[in-house]
């Protein structure tokens, strides 16, 4: 359990990791991608893209990606740090959820206000397949989506 209780507390604290997904000009290799996120609410992350961003026009191809967040170490170690990969795929968000995912989104990064009303930016979420959780020293591994979800919507 520490490991889930981990990798929410990390994931919930931070607004920015990167975001790895297929590249389309470049088959085969990854695209990484510095990229703001907000919680939605079931723990999963939620983004805002323009359709002329690389990495949008990789996920509309293939919406499977990898999210690293990262903090530094109070001693300031990046290494030392809590890290999770969360693997899943991107998607844009239905209609249904777009209000929650603006509220939310617009708490956490407040300059988006003047993107979110153009109509070349959209929100995406991500469908969390797994995490791989390294909290410290013997403290690692894998934490299912289910799992992750019960401790992040609470």
């Amino acid at each position: 359990m520490e490991k889930v209780q981990g990798a929410s507390r990390l994931i919930s604290s931070q607004s920015q990791g990167v975001l790895c997904t297929n590249s389309v000009k470049h088959s085969g290799y990854p695209f990484g991608s510095v990229t703001p996120f907000a919680i939605g609410a079931k723990g999963s992350p939620i983004f805002l893209f323009s359709s002329m961003a690389v990495h949008t026009k990789n996920l509309i191809a293939d919406p499977k990606a990898s999210l690293l967040v990262s903090a530094e170490s109070a001693e300031g170690e990046l290494l030392a740090g809590a890290r999770a990969n969360i693997l899943g795929s991107v998607l844009p968000l239905p209609q249904n959820e777009i209000d929650s995912a603006r509220h939310a989104y617009l708490l956490a990064h407040p300059a988006a206000h003047q993107w979110v009303t153009f109509s070349d930016f959209k929100f995406f979420g991500m469908e969390i397949t797994e995490i791989y959780y390294v909290g410290g020293f013997g403290v690692m591994g894998w934490v299912s989506a289910a799992d992750y979800s019960t401790v992040a919507s609470r």
